[in-house]
């Protein structure tokens, strides 16, 4: 795929993106639902092994194509790694698959509600390393929990700077102003993020788009300006700590928007399923996820 194939799929394609960018900070927790407990490593190496290990078992699944999965999301180290003896943007891409890299470095202690991004100090040399293998975009995650004007504006021009950044890269932002779905606020913050998303959306210079990673809001359909921005390559929605079934349900209340799942893609995945019994597995989750991201329901 060239890079106008990319942009075509992921604007038009039907389909959803993969979660695979599981951090230092929440790879043991992957890697017990994948079955595999602490204990099993000796180092943060090993960590990391394991963890690619089960990302590369995902990625050259016959389950796992551009026919359903439109993109895929890597950590660093995966990016950096091979499956099938290439890089792993380069397999993502013989497949169909178009590769985005997170790049946010974790989260601030919390204030006025929100936990911002971390400093980025080697972000240029990051994007340039991504742009170099064939990766498409990127994504950044900051956090909501409690729906504070103030907190919220800065979440989101935060996002935009950093997505501005990644633009002047060459690379497609993916930004992901997340709410938590367990906020008390939720309904309020959803409603504030939106506002403050158009806005700065309405402001930002030049014709380049971005993407946005958002919670799935509390009233369906509220993001639907989002959805027909025309600053806005594509809506993609994570699933947040809801269980597969009740995600879907979810998504395919709101129009326009795709899935783009980690826990809630690989909660059914165990380390010591045979080949066929993890391939049906996988194939079973990304068919369900395929469905609520292109069949709405009223």
């Amino acid at each position: 795929m060239q890079l106008s194939d990319m942009t075509k799929k992921i604007a038009d394609g039907n389909g959803f993106i993969a979660a695979l960018d599981q951090s230092g900070g929440s790879t043991p927790k992957a890697l017990a639902g994948y079955g595999i407990e602490e204990g099993a490593w000796s180092d943060e190496a090993g960590m990391y092994g394991l963890i690619h290990e089960m990302r590369v078992r995902i990625i050259t699944s016959k389950a796992f194509t551009g026919d359903k999965v439109i993109g895929a999301i890597l950590f660093e180290r995966t990016m950096d790694g091979q499956a099938d003896g290439k890089p792993v943007p380069q397999a993502l891409i013989e497949r169909g698959v178009v590769p985005f890299i997170k790049i946010d470095k974790g989260l601030e202690n919390e204030a006025d509600g929100v936990q911002l991004m971390k400093p980025m100090p080697e972000l240029e040399t990051l994007l340039a390393r991504a742009k170099g293998l064939g990766v498409f975009g990127t994504k950044e995650r900051s956090v909501i929990n409690l729906a504070n004007p103030a907190g919220i504006a800065a979440i989101v021009a935060q996002q935009v700077e950093v997505g501005r950044q990644v633009l002047a890269a060459g690379l497609v932002p993916m930004l992901e102003p997340e709410i938590n779905i367990k906020s008390p606020e939720r309904a309020e913050a959803d409603q504030i993020l939106l506002d403050e998303l158009v806005k700065a959306l309405d402001a930002m210079p030049g014709t380049e788009k971005v993407m946005l990673k958002l919670s799935l809001p509390k009233t369906p359909g509220l993001f639907t300006p989002l959805v027909n921005h025309s600053r806005v390559l594509r809506v993609v929605a994570l699933s947040g700590g809801f269980k597969r079934p009740e995600a879907c349900a979810e998504l395919a209340k709101n129009p326009g928007i795709i899935a783009s799942f980690s826990r809630a893609l690989l909660e059914d995945l165990r380390h010591q399923m045979s080949d066929d019994a993890f391939d049906a597995s996988l194939g079973a989750a990304i068919d369900e996820i395929y469905t609520a991201s292109t069949r709405k329901t009223a």
